[in-house]
Parts: structure tokens; sequence; C-alpha cells
């Protein structure tokens, strides 16, 4: 028995076994992660309450927003074209690294240098030096992430990713109990994102070992023209969770911002379990999106059948027992958050089939379609925060979120459906 779980656990079988290992350590690793990550943000919403916390909250939504286009897709595309062409791997990953170093080059330096021009919360500027070191981190650990997908190791990225938020978790806590500030607990997350990427770059040295030297300039266009349209999906999806936290900065007040925050925070731990499944079954699905059409639809139909399940009982479950499980992880101070938590549980409904979706896309090379809904995302979001934010505060937000993610969804299927239709033919 103990021989049967090991070799299930660590070795890649048929394509359904290597999906169901694959999509059991993402598991392990998504749970854990965000486990030992609630515990830190629970504790430290309690320590900082609500205004402190919001300030904090505000600080890396911006860091967030703004460092998402030091990736533009290029992880997904390390996993997509490494699982197609193994002998190609150590180019793109050289090229990758380089591409990456640049783009947060840029970033970084485009947020230090506009956010203080433009924020409206001034305790927040403290922060983001540190805070974009964490997200720099987090860019560079994200690619030995995809390599391990690419390998369909996924073993490897859980193990990093449970050690790494242990790491933040408990610097987190000492910072927090040391000297109970903001800027403490920022320093906390960048030294322990830091020693997660040091830990994947370590466990991976034999395939990184030519990463200085196989840089390869002819890459660079083919890498650009093949990973944006995923990297615009990634947008889509920083645009959801960071547009709301950044136009609340704006119109309202850091308290609201702190309410909103934990909320969103109990609402994105759910969507994890969408992209496992998504994260699991991509490789797979991008080897035989092309060869075995058939093959591809039927990895397809069972994701969705089973990602609606989890989402209708995710939902019932949320409404039935939400409100207690809310005040009892934030405590009563956070009650006035309740309402914008309830209207963004049934984003659950649009989220778990939609983010299978956008995979399937990409996996099927038709990702160049998630431009007009990267467009439509940004302005909807923003239209609708405008008019409802003010009137409304963090629900208004909340129905913002929810009615985007909707229509965005909902075109995001239609060009699904008629791109399986012509493959089916």
């Amino acid at each position: 028995m103990i021989v049967k779980i090991r070799n299930f656990l660590f070795e890649n079988g048929g394509t359904g076994q290597t999906i169901a290992k694959n999509t059991t350590w993402l598991f392990i690793g998504q749970i854990g992660s965000r486990a030992l990550r609630a515990i830190i943000v629970i504790y430290a919403a309690r320590v900082l309450g609500a205004a402190g916390w919001g300030v904090f909250s505000y600080a890396i939504g911006i860091a967030a927003f703004l460092t998402i286009f030091s990736d533009i897709g290029i992880n997904a595309l390390i996993t997509k074209e490494t699982a197609r062409e193994p002998e190609l791997k150590s180019r793109y990953l050289s090229t990758a690294f380089f591409i990456k170093l640049i783009l947060l080059i840029i970033c970084a330096a485009a947020v230090l240098g506009f956010f203080p021009a433009t924020t409206t919360i001034p305790e927040a500027l403290p922060l983001m030096p540190m805070l974009l070191l964490v997200f720099a981190f987090d860019t560079l650990r994200d690619l030995g992430s995809a390599l391990s997908r690419a390998l369909e190791k996924m073993e490897i990225e859980a193990g990093v990713s449970i050690a790494t938020n242990a790491a933040i978790t408990a610097l987190g806590i000492a910072a927090l109990i040391k000297f109970g500030t903001i800027t403490s607990l920022a320093w906390a997350y960048a030294i322990g994102s830091g020693l997660g990427c040091l830990g994947i770059f370590w466990i991976l040295r034999r395939h990184f070992t030519h990463l200085l030297s196989h840089f390869t300039k002819s890459l660079i266009g083919p890498i650009f023209k093949t990973a944006w349209p995923f990297g615009l999906l990634g947008i889509m999806g920083a645009i959801m969770t960071n547009t709301d936290i950044v136009m609340l900065g704006w119109l309202r007040t850091p308290i609201e911002v702190g309410y909103y925050s934990a909320a969103q925070k109990l609402i994105l731990l759910a969507y994890v379990f969408p992209a496992l499944l998504a994260s699991a079954s991509f490789p797979a699905l991008s080897r035989f999106a092309k060869t075995n059409p058939i093959e591809a639809k039927k990895i397809l139909g069972k994701t969705f059948k089973i990602s609606l399940v989890i989402s209708v009982v995710t939902l019932v479950f949320g409404l039935v027992f939400g409100g207690l499980a809310f005040s009892l992880i934030f405590g009563e101070e956070y009650l006035p958050a309740l309402p914008a938590f309830f209207m963004l549980l049934f984003s659950v409904l649009i989220v778990f089939p939609g983010t299978l979706a956008g995979n399937a896309l990409f996996a099927y090379d038709e990702g160049h379609y998630f431009l007009r809904f990267v467009i439509t995302s940004a302005l909807g979001n923003a239209l609708f925060n405008l008019l409802l934010i003010p009137p409304y505060g963090i629900v208004g937000a909340a129905v913002s979120t929810v009615a985007t993610q909707l229509i965005t969804n909902t075109l995001m299927f239609q060009k699904l459906f008629t791109v399986i239709k012509k493959q089916s033919r």
C-alpha cells in the first residue's frame, strides 16, 4: 500500500494518473499555502486593525496590479512549449529569465516613479520598496514553478509554495509581536518570498545550469508573440482582484479598504479549486489540443463537471456558514464587510468554469482573443466601480466585480464553444 501511494504521488504513469497526481499535489500546495497565509492575514488584520490592514492591502494591491506586466504570460509559455518541445527547454528558460529581469526593472521603476504622485494614502509610500521585492521574488519563483509544471512534477511547486508561506507566516507573526507595524510586516513578506525564490532555484538547479549561457536572441520575438495572449488572461485576473482595492482607496477610506480586503481574501481562497484543475490538466490539454481533439474534449468535459459541482457546493456552504466563519476569523470589527462578502460569494459560479475556459483557449492556441476580454474586463470594472463605489462603498465594488466577471466569462465561453466545434469537424 505504501509503495502504491508513493508511486502515485511521485511517479508519472498514464495521462489520467498524472493529472490526478498533479491535481493532488497542487491541492496540497495551494491549501497548505493559503492556510498558512490565512494565519498571517487574520493575525495582521486583528493586530493592525481595519485602518492599518487597509493601508497594507492598498499598498500590496498597487504593487501587484503594476507588476503583473513583469510576466506577460511567460510562465504559461514555458509550461506549454517545454511540454511540447523538451529539447528547447534550456533556451526558453534562459531567454525567459532575462526578459523577466528587464520587465521587472521597468515595472519597479514605474511604480516608484508614479506611485508617490498618485496615491491618496500617504501611509502606503514607505511600504512600496519592500512589496516590490515581494513580487520580484514571486515572479522569479514562478519561473521555477512553470518548469515543474512542464515536467509534470507539481510536487516541487507544492513543496516550495508551502515552505515559502510558512516562512512568511512565521516571520510576519514574529515581526508583528516585536514591532507591531505595517513596515515590519512588509519586510517579513519580502524576506519570506526571497527564501522561496532561492529554494526553487536550488531544487531545479540541474535544469538552470545554462541559465546565463543559453540566452537566444531569436526566441525573444516568438516568446512575446506566443506569451502575450496568456499574459492578458493574467492581467484580467489581476484587474478583477486589485482594481476594486485601488479604486476604493481613491474613492473611499482605508477602513473600507480593510473591510473589502478581508471579504476578498476568503473568496480568493475558494478560487484555488478551479486553478488547481486548470493547472493540472493544462500540460496534457496542450499536447492533445492539436493532435487528438477528441481526447482534449474529454479532458475538458471532465474538468468542467468537477468544477461546476465544487462551485455549487462552495456557494451553498458559504451562504450557510460564511457569516459565522467570517465573524470567528476576523472578529466583530470586520462585520460591516459581510454584505460585500456574500455578494462576492456568487462569483464562484462564474470564476470556477471561467478559469478552465481561459486555459483551454490558450491550449488551443486561440489566446489572441484575450485582448477583447481584457478590454471588456478593465473598462467594465472601472466603469461599474465609478458608478457604484461612491454611493454604495464596498457593496458597490462587489457588485461591480460580479457583473464584470459575468460579462467577460460569457464572451469567453462563446468563443471556446466555437473553437471546440471547429476542432471536432
